[in-house]
């Protein structure tokens, strides 16, 4: 018991140490968590909305953004950190506070458990395994890499969990806490699970190497490190599954761009602390006194030769596969992430904790110390020059690096006198967490500031809940724009989404409809046309506006959620205009052909569309001129226009780059008398621009068509988590068209017949309605793949169960038989039989 309460104390220090560094660092920094603002904090207080029961949705569906959105896996990969809970007892304007508690929460729980992994790994002094993990915990990956996005911060936890869990293996015990141990390292996060399961085997497969053992022996333990990871992974099928199957419906990510020409020096740069900034490349760093401990590794002789040799292959494979692409590609699940080619690098941090403790443990001698010193000032001698190298830097080496020597020195060679052991542990522990800090407040000054909160935000979010009008319309909080992801952080009903899981047909949907994006679809913005918005029945918007708040409420009136498109009514795909016409049911625009008017002449490629040439500096713009109904709006459609557009007295910038980045409909101005639209494009490179690029809202006629669909559409919506319910006008024929994106996973059915997956009316949900008509229409959603995942994990846990009962059974003590039994309890001395006294 005595044992165990140490141990946990151990941990707790460990944990404690690394919470409190990373805190002072925040509060150094003066804002916490810096760059969440885009993701986090926007789903965190989804989480908020849905635990208080204000959300439209549900897990498995999310009616907030992109006009409708799968939840399930986003909820997976970015909350199911189980610290993300403590989002619930905070007010929802504290949403940046809950987000540095996650994070703050998963730090401390990663670094108690790389601690206890550490003890596991090898026995050595107690308070100097805290120090070590301390190194793990506030390692350069977590405040680079995923402080601004915490559901990262999980995977800190996973690979000492993963660890332990090979040590339990290897020891041929607790098979099914193992097991366990696996499925919440990939329930909490796949992404990173699926690295700290490979990091885990080989620390396994090293510590295998690294004592000669009998080849049954070796068979034993993969064995159960093998069974034990494929039904952990099994168990957590729903979430495997789910993600899975939302993947291949994602909108695929842009094409992969080469790795930057780092080069030797800013790769091994990054080993020393306070380093941040430059070429991409791995944040690995884990503080001084681990480098000083790796680097002293190869010249610990108290360390047997054998254990040395696989633990310095070990870090030698796993940087090459860093520098690889191929092998960096495995890493990242064959796909290096658009957000940094390095979000793996935590396992090599961890590789490195684990090595450096091997050589503290062995307590380091004279030679270890000098020779780690050694090879450190060639580190700094190869990086020296490197952008990331900074003044801070320098400074950590020099004083940092001759009292950790000092310290060091001194646990040698009076490791007998307890008062001076306990001072050199003292002085170690504030080196070590004073570099910490100071490493990670560097970092953290770097880090872009979010604007997820405010005064601003504050006012959208009561703005939109005021004009609330869910399900009979939308609340948009576009196209103004706190982050990538305001539908979910102001509760409205919006096109804006920034996910790897959005679905490809709600980014071509939205793109189709002259809607923007940006990361190449992955993140959609609102609609910013009124045709546009009149599809997706948003009836009260937050237009961009004067200070302070920065936006202003806008309204128009709009049809309901659900409408009916006349029966033989057809889709029109030739241009943005005729498809919002063909959703709409009826002809609003003008749509001229464009006629070129001046300036660098563009290239027709006929329904591609046109080529227009860069302009010179201080030259006249590619201009054109288009015929419309005097009166009416004139509108512009770029696209992926890269320069400045003009037109009717308005100016804007467009910053379209093809793929990736797509401009959304503007508004020019009013159509004058002469019913000539002159739109002047000043180019800033070759450019490419729809071959119908200007469309002309008709005076009246959007008015009169919602009024048509009001009147025709249905007479009530219902939501209720991920089941929509409309009442029809009596006797509706045609398409019902349910404004929601036609992801995988609805089916609909029409009065009380049997539901069915809906047609995809240009990506929108169809349900047809037959020629009798009917009265009511229901739609509900199921994620793809839960079905699946779900009897898989059943049937693992039925299977794990069996397994574990009747390995209790098989190494339970046998009992003696029972004539044994009463012989012993008759005999002289033992124990008083049935008749005794």
């Amino acid at each position: 018991m005595d044992a165990r309460w140490r141990e946990a104390r151990v941990c707790a220090v460990a944990a404690g140490l690394a919470m409190a560094g990373y805190a002072v660092a925040a509060a150094l920094h003066g804002a916490w968590p810096p760059g969440a603002a885009a993701t986090a904090v926007p789903f965190h207080a989804q989480l908020w909305d849905q635990a208080h029961g204000r959300s439209p949705g549900d897990l498995l569906f999310n009616w907030n953004s992109g006009y409708g959105a799968p939840f399930l896996a986003d909820f997976f990969a970015n909350l199911m950190d189980p610290f993300s809970w403590l989002t619930v007892l905070l007010p929802r304007s504290q949403g940046q506070l809950a987000v540095f508690l996650v994070a703050l929460g998963s730090i401390g729980l990663g670094t108690g458990l790389m601690a206890h992994a550490l003890g596991r790994l090898h026995p050595g002094p107690h308070w100097l395994r805290a120090l070590a993990a301390v190194g793990y915990g506030l390692c350069a990956w977590v405040t680079t890499v995923a402080g601004p996005a915490p559901m990262w911060l999980w995977g800190l936890v996973s690979l000492p969990l993963l660890v332990l869990s090979g040590d339990w293996c290897l020891h041929e015990r607790r098979w099914t806490a193992a097991t366990l141990c696996v499925v919440v390292a990939w329930a909490g996060n796949l992404y990173t699970a699926a690295m700290a399961t490979i990091t885990a085997g080989l620390v396994l497969g090293v510590r295998l190497l690294a004592v000669r053992r009998d080849f049954r022996g070796v068979v034993r333990v993969t064995g159960r490190a093998v069974t034990a990871v494929t039904a952990g992974v099994l168990l957590a099928a729903p979430v495997l599954f789910v993600a899975v199957r939302a993947a291949q419906e994602a909108q695929p990510e842009s094409p992969l761009q080469p790795l930057g020409p780092a080069g030797f020096g800013g790769h091994v740069a990054r080993l020393l602390p306070g380093t941040h900034g430059g070429p991409p490349v791995p944040d690995v760093s884990i503080g001084l006194l681990g480098l000083l401990l790796v680097a002293g590794l190869p010249f610990n002789r108290r360390v047997r030769p054998r254990e040395r040799i696989v633990w310095c292959g070990l870090l030698a494979l796993v940087v090459l596969g860093f520098v690889w692409t191929p092998t960096l590609l495995v890493w990242h699940g064959l796909a290096i992430p658009a957000g940094g080619p390095y979000r793996v690098a935590f396992v090599l941090s961890g590789l490195l904790v684990l090595a450096g403790w091997v050589s503290l443990a062995h307590r380091p001698d004279t030679v270890t110390l000098l020779g780690g010193a050694a090879v450190v000032l060639l580190v700094a001698a190869v990086a020296a020059g490197q952008h990331s190298v900074r003044a801070s830097t320098w400074a950590l080496l020099v004083a940092g690096g001759a009292v950790l020597l000092a310290a060091l020195w001194i646990l040698e060679h009076r490791h007998t006198d307890r008062r001076a052991g306990a001072a050199a542990t003292a002085v170690l522990g504030c080196a070590v967490l004073g570099g910490a800090v100071w490493s990670a407040h560097a970092a953290l000054d770097a880090a872009p500031s979010g604007t997820a909160s405010g005064a601003p935000v504050r006012a959208g979010y009561a703005a939109l809940r005021q004009a609330a009008d869910w399900p009979q319309a939308r609340t948009d909080p576009g196209p103004h724009a706190f982050t990538p992801n305001d539908p979910l952080l102001l509760d409205g009903q919006g096109g804006g989404y920034a996910t790897g899981y959005l679905p490809t047909v709600t980014a071509l949907l939205l793109h189709d409809l002259g809607a923007g994006w940006a990361a190449g679809g992955r993140q959609t913005a609102s609609v910013t046309d009124p045709v546009g918005q009149a599809l997706f029945a948003v009836r009260t918007h937050l237009d961009d506006g004067p200070p302070p708040t920065g936006f202003s409420v806008a309204r128009a009136a709009a049809p309901p959620l659900v409408t009916v498109l006349p029966p033989g009514a057809r889709t029109d795909t030739s241009s943005v205009w005729s498809r919002q016409e063909s959703l709409l049911g009826g002809q609003v625009y003008d749509v001229p052909d464009p006629v070129p008017a001046g300036g660098p002449a563009p290239t027709a490629h006929g329904s591609s569309g046109w080529s227009v040439p860069a302009t010179p500096a201080g030259a006249e713009g590619t201009a054109f001129t288009a015929a419309c109904t005097p009166g009416g709006t004139a509108f512009f459609h770029g696209v992926w226009f890269d320069g400045t557009v003009s037109g009717l007295g308005a100016v804007y910038r467009s910053d379209g780059v093809q793929p990736t980045t797509a401009v959304p409909i503007h508004r020019l101005g009013v159509v004058p008398a002469d019913g000539v639209v002159r739109v002047v494009l000043h180019a800033d490179t070759v450019t490419q621009v729809p071959a119908r690029p200007v469309g002309c809202l008709r005076p009246g006629a959007l008015e009169a068509a919602v009024a048509r669909l009001t009147a025709t559409g249905a007479a009530r919506v219902t939501v209720d988590g991920h089941v929509l319910t409309a009442r029809l006008r009596t006797g509706g024929t045609g398409t019902a068209l349910v404004s929601v994106p036609a992801t995988a996973g609805w089916t609909c059915a029409t009065g009380g017949g049997p539901a069915a997956a809906p047609r995809s009316v240009l990506g929108m949900i169809g349900v047809p309605l037959g020629g009798l008509g009917t009265d009511r229409i229901t739609c509900s959603f199921r994620p793809p793949g839960l079905t699946e995942g779900l009897t898989l994990a059943l049937a693992s846990a039925a299977v794990t169960a069996l397994t574990t009962v009747f390995g209790r059974l098989r190494h339970r003590p046998a009992r003696p038989p029972r004539r044994l039994r009463r012989a012993v309890g008759g005999a002289p001395g033992g124990a008083p039989g049935r008749n005794g006294a």
